[in-house]
């Protein structure tokens, strides 16, 4: 896919594609990969920030959706940030309560700045039995 990390921080990653590995038989970018460079960028999101707060857990998408706009006929990235201290502070305290919490993110497929599609999915982090957050 060539994929490029453009930032990855706790609050925000941006992920970056070229078309030519990810192009489809319209000269656009494959949808498969779009969704795949959305899922990572969220992905990856919620594990830094997992990470950075040294919580210790396994990080699983459950379900997701991806909806184009329009086609993407060059280069692409995917971005999700964390919209809301509240909602993180919650999934937290849930994890350390009981083990296991649940999180919706959200993120973008850009093209040339303009917002092509977007993704919705429901990651789920697992403490391992015996083992704390």
């Amino acid at each position: 896919m060539g994929v490029q990390v453009k930032v990855a921080t706790p609050e925000r990653v941006l992920l970056f594609a070229p078309l030519g590995p990810n192009i489809n038989h319209h000269r656009t970018v494959f949808g498969g990969s779009g969704v795949v460079l959305a899922t990572l960028s969220a992905w990856t999101l919620l594990h830094l920030r997992l990470s950075h707060e040294h919580l210790d857990a396994q990080l699983v998408i459950q379900r997701s959706s991806m909806e184009y706009e329009r086609p993407i006929s060059g280069d692409f990235e995917a971005v999700c940030g964390l919209a809301d201290e509240a909602i993180w502070q919650r999934f937290r305290s849930t994890l350390e309560r009981r083990g296991r919490a649940r999180m919706t993110l959200n993120a973008y497929l850009l093209h040339a700045s303009h917002e092509m599609g977007s993704f919705v999915g429901d990651f789920v982090a697992l403490v391992q039995p015996g083992r704390r957050p």
